[in-house]
């Protein structure tokens, strides 16, 4: 068991050591994550890359208290979370973190408003403070107008965007993005990640696992992690500037 830690700084949202994760198969056990250390600042926005079976989705899954380390300690926003009960995780994940996936993960018959909502129906919050937080994450992701459309109603670019309304609803510590702009064109792919930009630019931290060198770029950090262990770390000297790969 790893040593205890002290309590992380201010500026420290996400803070892992020693996280180690162990699968056991039938005939061999798979060291899925050997020791990691990471730590990720408030208001950073940092992708994760790797090869298939590197360890990255289950990073991304501990990242998210979707899986829970074999040894380590993970500190997110001040809090030691990794030893918590699976119900105390699943408080914590839902305030604390927002999810945006490659296929967006939008329920077809709800409007978008009632899909941005969804985070905070089991929160106690009355249905006018829901609609008023929904309201506010549909425009600050520019589909202000399209909140009463359905899934089928809307392009991919616009489901995504929704689906970061619905992430964003929570005010969470951190966003966590698996592939956002995998199953998008080349220039809706580029919005999202221009949109991903401005969210950073109002203070909001952005952890974007990629396999696409051009979506890491718009990162600040790229993290490499490869047979368990991170690889590399580190900043991006010269970012794209936001709208310059889509010809804004």
């Amino acid at each position: 068991m790893a040593a205890s830690l002290p309590v992380q700084a201010e500026s420290t949202v996400i803070r892992l050591a020693g996280i180690t994760k162990v699968y056991p198969m039938e005939a061999e056990i798979v060291h899925a994550l050997r020791g990691v250390d990471l730590e990720i600042g408030r208001n950073e926005f940092l992708s994760i890359m790797g090869p298939s079976g590197s360890g990255k989705s289950t990073l991304m899954n501990i990242l998210g208290l979707l899986d829970v380390p074999s040894d380590g300690q993970y500190w997110l926003d001040g809090h030691d979370v990794a030893r918590l009960s699976p119900s105390e995780q699943a408080r914590v994940r839902g305030r604390q973190i927002g999810f945006v996936f490659q296929t967006f993960e939008l329920l077809p018959r709800q409007t978008a408003r009632q899909n941005v909502e969804l985070p905070l129906t089991y929160s106690g919050i009355s249905g006018r403070e829901r609609r008023r937080r929904a309201e506010e994450a549909l425009e600050r992701v520019n589909l202000g107008n399209r909140q009463d459309h359905r899934p089928n109603q809307m392009s991919g670019g616009q489901r995504q965007r929704v689906a970061i309304a619905r992430a964003l609803v929570q005010n969470p510590a951190i966003i966590l993005a698996d592939e956002p702009t995998g199953n998008l064109d080349t220039q809706t792919g580029h919005e999202i990640l221009d949109l991903f930009d401005r969210l950073h630019a109002q203070g909001q931290t952005i952890v974007l696992v990629t396999h696409e060198p051009e979506v890491a770029a718009r990162s600040q950090r790229i993290v490499r992690i490869r047979d368990g262990r991170i690889e590399s770390d580190e900043r991006v000297t010269a970012r794209v500037p936001e709208g310059m790969a889509s010809g804004g």
